[in-house]
């Protein structure tokens, strides 16, 4: 199991810490590092910034959000980063849910997001590939565009760039069981938001018939630090945010994951609480089992044991939110 940093996406402003998490976990020997956006900082810029002061390490986006850009954008901006780069590009893409896609980039939110999310693969290979100029009769990414609006002047294109790599590895983050499935079949690998190894069986039926090599990259959040309750606060905020922030009452896909791990009750209770703005007390809501489950958390002798569980599973690569310098390095000396 090879180790990744996740950065995030930045809060208020940059993060002064990333380049140097970056490059110690470099050091460290870190298989990669990775960025996201949400309805900020994008995930492509801080990316870029951390290649130029890094050698080796791979650099990936989890997620970099399909609607914020048309495939072909998409395309264009990781073959560049893989060429500025030496070839350590790795494009993480995500669908987002609908009060991002609506309200945020003001485009409406698939009514099959399988197909979508199937098209927008399938444009991103074809760019990649270069073997034809790009084109797709798809419902929800057309190319040439022919809407009712359209000018009828559009013509396929092939990229003028010629990509360093036609097999540019493509991540998906997904959380439906159909979602999961679908990856296995267009991706090279999976990107999944909440991973608990002593609960793989919510994700078995999704992931039989992945291919061999396919990547399993879930993210956890990391700390080093003797009091675990004080360690999981970050995670139970987060978790908190994301189950009752993150989507609708009616709608709301961490809500639903949560719910499959076996914490439906509490998942609506996080919802209700935080849609009342009593943000502390859905923060509380989370249980401590379902946060430290999905983390890293505690003294060295716990994170020893319980990294040896994430290592049993089909994780192939952790990627771990840690806040300091030492965390990622007995990490490292941990994961051998």
């Amino acid at each position: 199991m090879r180790l990744g940093l996740a950065l995030g996406y930045w809060g208020r402003g940059p993060d002064p810490r990333h380049v140097e998490l970056a490059q110690e976990a470099e050091r460290l020997g870190y298989d990669s590092v990775w960025t996201a956006e949400a309805w900020g900082s994008d995930a492509f810029t801080p990316l870029t910034w951390i290649a130029a002061r890094t050698t080796r390490i791979r650099l990936g986006t989890a997620i970099a959000q399909m609607a914020a850009r048309t495939p072909t954008a998409t395309a264009m901006q990781a073959l560049t980063l893989d060429h500025l780069s030496g070839g350590r590009m790795m494009l993480g893409l995500g669908l987002s849910g609908p009060q991002v896609v609506e309200g945020w980039y003001g485009r409406p939110f698939p009514a099959s997001p399988l197909t979508a999310t199937r098209e927008y693969v399938d444009i991103v290979r074809q760019v990649l590939r270069r073997e034809a100029p790009v084109t797709s009769d798809g419902r929800f990414h057309p190319l040439p565009y022919r809407g009712p609006d359209s000018t009828g002047l559009g013509k396929p294109l092939k990229p003028i760039t010629h990509p360093r790599r036609p097999g540019l590895p493509v991540l998906l983050g997904a959380e439906g069981p159909k979602n999961i499935a679908q990856t296995t079949r267009i991706a090279d690998g999976w990107l999944p938001l909440y991973w608990s190894p002593y609960r793989t069986d919510a994700y078995e039926a999704s992931l039989t018939g992945a291919p061999e090599g396919f990547l399993v990259a879930p993210m956890a959040r990391a700390r080093l630090c003797d009091d675990v309750a004080e360690g999981l606060l970050p995670v139970k905020a987060m978790l908190a945010f994301y189950i009752g922030g993150m989507g609708h009452a009616s709608r709301n896909f961490h809500a639903d994951l949560m719910s499959r791990m076996g914490h439906e009750e509490a998942a609506h209770r996080i919802q209700d609480l935080f849609l009342q703005g009593r943000r502390d007390e859905a923060v509380q809501a989370v249980p401590d089992t379902f946060a430290d489950d999905i983390s890293l958390v505690g003294p060295r002798p716990r994170l020893a044991d319980r990294l040896t569980a994430w290592r049993e599973g089909p994780v192939t690569d952790l990627l771990v939110t840690a806040p300091d310098v030492q965390t990622l390095r007995v990490l490292a000396e941990l994961n051998g």
